[in-house]
Order: C-alpha cells, then structure tokens, then sequence
C-alpha cells in the first residue's frame, strides 16, 4: 500500500458523500496525515442497511489523526453547500481540497427509469459537483497546493456505455466534463482532476447492484484513497487527468496489489466506462459468483414487493406543492409479510420518500401490518375504517394524519 508522506498534515479537505465507502476511506488516508476533514454528507441518522453516519465517520477520522467537521449537506441544495463552506472555513480557517465524491446511480434504461431518478442522478452527480466546485474556488484560489478532485470516469464516447442506462452514463460524465472544462479555467490556480478505479470497488452500492457474491470479485476502497492521496500530494501543475487507480500505483512503485483485494486471488470484475463491454462485465459477475446485475440494462435493486412498488409510485408523485400544502414528515412501522420501516417526508425541499427512519423526527407514526398498507394506498381500505377497525395506530398529530389521505386520492389512479 501507498506510504503517508505528511503532504497533507494541516490541509482542509472538503469531502462530499464521506459517510462511508470511498469518500470516507479518502478521508482517513488523509486524516493519518493530520489534515482537517469536513464530512459533507446528508447521513446524519443510522440507516437501517448502510452503515455509517457523518459523525461515526468523524470518530473514525479522529481516531486516525486528522480533525473532522460533520455538516449535512445534500449537494442538490445551494444553501446547505453555501452554509457548509462557509462553516468550514469559518472552523479551518479555509480549504485546500475538494473531493466531488457524492454520487447516485440507476441502471435501468431510458424507458424504464423514472423521471424523479433522472433528475436525481443528475442533480447529485453532475449539478451537485458543478455547485460544490463554484462555492469552493474562491477559498481554493487562496490555498498554497490546492486541488478538485472528481470520483468521475474518462470519457469514453463508444454507443455501449450509453445504451442500457443513458441517465446514468450522462449524470456520471458530467462530472468528468467538470474536470475537462474546470481544468482548463483554472490552469496555473487550481489542480482539477478525475479518479476512476481499474476494477470494481465494494461499496454499499456495489453490494445493491450485484447482489452478495459481488465482493470477492472486488477490491477495497483502499485503493481509491492511496490513488487520491498521490494526486492530492502533487503540486497544482497536475491538471486535467483522468486517472486510473492501479495505472497511477504501478507508478508510484506498488507491485502487490493483492493487499487491496476483498479476497485477494480471485478474479476481478472490471469497472465500467474502460474497455469490457457491458455484456463481458454481466457475464463475468455470474461466472464469478454475483448476481446478474447489468444484463438486458435492468439493475438490480432493492427487492421487490407491493410495499417497494407502492413507495416508488409516491416518490413520482412528490413535489414542492403538496410539501407547501401538507408540511407533515410520517413513519410508518410495518409489519407482517413484508416488514420495515418506511417514511414520507412533506415537509422539507421537494419531498422524500423511502425505507429507513425519516432524517427529521416524525410528526406521524404509522403502524400497521403490510398488506394493510398497500390495501390503504390503494384505496381498498380507508384510513379511517382502518383506524377504527384496530388495524392502523397512529401516533402524533392527527390532523396531519388526515392530510395523508388526500395524497392516496392522487395515487388511486396510478396503482
């Protein structure tokens, strides 16, 4: 593995989606060296399935040397990037490094993907590494070695990178356009550069895409964060590259790269936007073990059930009009067949729907058995008979329990 070289001891990075995964294994690298990180991620509760949160990662971040600044910040949102800038710099007395890392993904085709996952795609990876970099260079431009880093690919412009998930190819080479114009904007001021890694990384999302064999066909974030480590410790006049983590190592001197491998001797998945082509990446995960994640250009996702299929229909209907009309965050505990917790929040930006506890405490709990749930949504069963019947709980403020009902009556027509 990659020495520390104290390069980075007393430098601010600014990281976004460094909760967990590759973000955070940056941002450890760099703490060994002593250097100040601000963890600008919206995970500020644990999840029910990821694991990490902006302040556990701040503990680990400690631990390993550096001084860590959690902020919430969802990079779609101007004010919570502004606010978080500025906090920082009020708390380090500036920032030397931004590492664009925050990301989603969707691979599903242009038919299939839903109009609020392209918007989301878009917004984080391409809007959110666009906004994040305009509130950053002013204070980089007063840095001695500063430097932008995006978690992007090269820009390799063959047809079958874009046809099973255009969305996704688009949103992602956004970024990577970031650093072919940023680059250049800024040459002899600020370093601007890309990172992509040779092969696939285990990650939370990597996991969800490729099921539970995926892991041992990759390798750990590890190998991100020394590839970043040797771009972050060059001076400025490194510019406008798109590096791949293992070529750069090879010339860094690393010869063992069986030390970054999830179970070192197994074969390697390749990553995407390189040379194998969608199909050779399919076929290999299922050779090796994995599910088959990419083939026909449908992902796999969360598994499927009513309660799933039920929530993604909320999420298309969501938007600031019925948050300005309702202004109310639900939970609803679910039991039965397909348990969980779920949420619905009406009361902040656009509007958020999922599984997990919601980030904000609830004004409404629901709880109730599943099928129940979906009857309900469905309008098979109404929430007042429900209620009555013993069926459905609820605990909170009622009169915003009652405003949910309007919202099934705009999704009868869609289940």
């Amino acid at each position: 593995m990659l020495q520390n070289t104290g390069k980075l001891a007393g430098c601010t990075l600014f990281i976004t989606g460094a909760s967990r995964g590759i973000g955070k294994a940056i941002a450890l690298k760099a703490a060994k060296d002593g250097a100040n990180i601000v963890i600008a991620a919206k995970t500020s509760q644990p999840h029910p399935k990821l694991p990490g949160t902006i302040y556990t990662a701040a503990e680990e971040i400690e631990a390993a040397g550096g001084k860590a600044f959690p902020c919430v910040v969802d990079v779609r949102d101007e004010q919570q990037v502004s606010n978080a800038v500025e906090q920082a710099v009020k708390k380090f007395g500036g920032i030397d490094i931004l590492v664009n890392n925050a990301s989603a993904i969707n691979l599903t085709g242009t038919v299939e993907t839903p109009m609020k996952k392209v918007d989301l795609m878009l917004n984080i990876n391409l809007r959110g590494t666009y906004l994040t970099s305009k509130y950053c260079v002013p204070y980089l431009r007063k840095s001695k070695n500063p430097h932008i880093l995006n978690l992007s690919p090269p820009l390799n412009l063959k047809p079958v990178w874009f046809k099973n998930h255009t969305a996704y190819t688009i949103a992602k080479y956004g970024m990577s356009m970031c650093v072919l114009g940023m680059a250049e904007e800024f040459k002899g001021e600020i370093a601007v550069n890309a990172l992509w890694p040779r092969t696939g990384i285990l990650t939370a999302a990597m996991e969800m895409l490729g099921g539970g064999g995926v892991g041992k066909q990759c390798r750990k974030p590890d190998i991100m964060a020394d590839a970043a480590y040797s771009i972050l410790s060059r001076p400025a006049t490194f510019t406008g590259n798109f590096v791949i983590d293992e070529d750069l190592l090879r010339k860094e001197g690393i010869k063992d790269f069986d030390v970054y491998a999830v179970a070192p001797g197994h074969p390697l998945l390749p990553d995407f936007f390189l040379d194998d082509e969608p199909e050779a990446l399919a076929e290999k995960m299922e050779e090796y073990g994995a599910s088959p994640a990419f083939k026909s250009g449908k992902a796999k996702t969360e598994s499927s059930s009513p309660v799933t299929e039920t929530f993604e229909i909320i999420k298309e209907i969501l938007n600031p009009d019925v948050v300005k009309s309702t202004q109310g965050i639900y939970k609803f505990d679910l039991s039965g067949e397909h348990s969980g917790i779920w949420y619905i929040d009406l009361k902040n930006g656009s509007g958020s729907a999922g599984s997990g506890d919601p980030q904000d405490k609830p004004d409404v709990t629901m709880s109730m058995d599943s099928a129940d749930f979906v009857k309900m949504f469905s309008g098979k069963l109404k929430p007042t008979m429900a209620f009555m019947s013993g069926k459905l709980k609820i605990k909170g403020d009622m009169g915003l329990a009652i405003k949910m009902e309007k919202m099934m009556g705009q999704l009868k027509p869609k289940l």
